[in-house]
């Protein structure tokens, strides 16, 4: 059956079990607390009516009442926005612009080595170092701040977060020098909105 959502009353997320961009979301609504329906996709055969709502078909897929999101960036950005505390972005333009690039690295940059190492086969063993490679140079980044970029977490740690959660499933190996890449992890997961955010799939991931 398609729904309409004009006739939802809650956010309804739709999300994939193990996907970084659906982790991201999540994240953000377990730091905001907001409370949602949960709609687990398997990508390679959505629903009806995620067909109905979303021309792309992906998730995540985020459904307020009328409004269907479903790009990543756009969607945690609405969150911040929507629900405005705790605040996931700083106050000033210039911070706000430098989390913004950082995001946009991520997505650039970062998880496509991710998607290329889930789909296996030898170009995953070159997305393995290039990624390792790249959180390697990007060390003063995260040295700068207690959080990325940021004295506080904000949606740059939102998207950051999840990869850095599956680097250990993703064989992906940091050095010793790198400790501060664990050490902000550390910091993340201690969170217990990080830990709602995580389905029993990601758990797994470090068990």
């Amino acid at each position: 059956m398609v729904l309409n959502p004009r006739s939802r009353t809650v956010l309804t997320l739709y999300s994939s079990r193990d996907d970084v961009q659906c982790h991201r979301v999540r994240l953000v609504l377990a730091a905001k607390g907001v409370a949602h329906d949960f709609v687990v996709v398997n990508p390679a055969s959505p629903p009806e009516d995620l067909v109905d709502l979303n021309p792309y078909h992906s998730v995540p897929t985020l459904v307020d009442r009328d409004l269907v999101l479903y790009e990543t960036g756009v969607i945690c950005e609405y969150l911040d926005e929507r629900y405005p505390h705790p605040p996931l972005m700083p106050i000033d333009p210039l911070s706000r612009a430098r989390l913004r690039l950082g995001m946009v690295r991520m997505e650039r940059d970062w998880y496509p080595f991710v998607e290329q190492i889930a789909a296996g086969g030898r170009p995953a063993d070159t997305a393995r170092k290039r990624l390792r490679e790249t959180l390697l140079a990007s060390l003063p980044l995260f040295k700068a701040a207690k959080f990325f970029l940021n004295p506080e977490m904000s949606l740059a740690d939102c998207a950051l977060a999840p990869l850095i959660w599956r680097l250990p499933s993703l064989g992906v190996e940091l050095p010793r020098e790198a400790r501060v890449i664990d050490d902000y992890g550390e910091r993340i997961f201690r969170n217990p909105g990080f830990t709602r955010s995580l389905t029993e799939e990601e758990k797994a991931l470090r068990s």
